[in-house]
């Protein structure tokens, strides 16, 4: 049975900000085997310097991130796209284990195969020291970012 992850190449302006959000919403999770999915059995990726292949790298590459980067909370924004690549920025807001927050920026470059997974992710990535009460990402962790709260744009970041 093959594998598909609509919204489909090739994307539209909509379909597009559709695969964002639900990257997004996925990676809010903090669920490596959820997110693992949506990537092709052999995806590539670059994340900072760290160069990760296939899903069962993904998955634990995810699992180091998350058990560093306390209470994540992810914002994504479309930057550009065509037919089967989407660039996204994003910046996202976690503490460590002494209680010192960081907001990381980024940028990512994604393509992705007929069925809609992700082949490859080249990030870029680098991390602002935060004090909690410059903190701006505040929703629930049980959920996906509520769409009432401020997006990246709204935000100024």
């Amino acid at each position: 049975m093959t594998e598909t992850r609509p919204p489909l190449p090739p994307f539209t302006r909509e379909t597009a900000i559709q695969k964002v959000r639900g990257a997004e919403d996925g990676w809010n999770s903090c669920d490596p085997h959820r997110v693992s999915l949506v990537y092709s059995p052999d995806s590539k990726w670059r994340n900072r310097a760290e160069f990760v292949s296939g899903r069962e790298e993904i998955v634990g590459f995810l699992t180091r991130k998350w058990a560093k980067e306390l209470d994540y909370r992810l914002i994504k924004e479309l930057w550009a796209f065509t037919d089967n690549r989407i660039a996204v920025r994003f910046a996202y807001e976690w503490h460590d284990d002494s209680g010192n927050w960081f907001r990381s920026y980024g940028n990512e470059n994604w393509e992705f195969n007929e069925n809609g997974l992700m082949v490859r992710r080249y990030a870029c990535i680098n991390d602002l020291p935060i004090r909690e009460a410059d903190r701006k990402f505040h929703w629930d962790r049980s959920g996906p970012r509520p769409a009432d709260h401020p997006g990246l744009s709204d935000l100024d970041l």
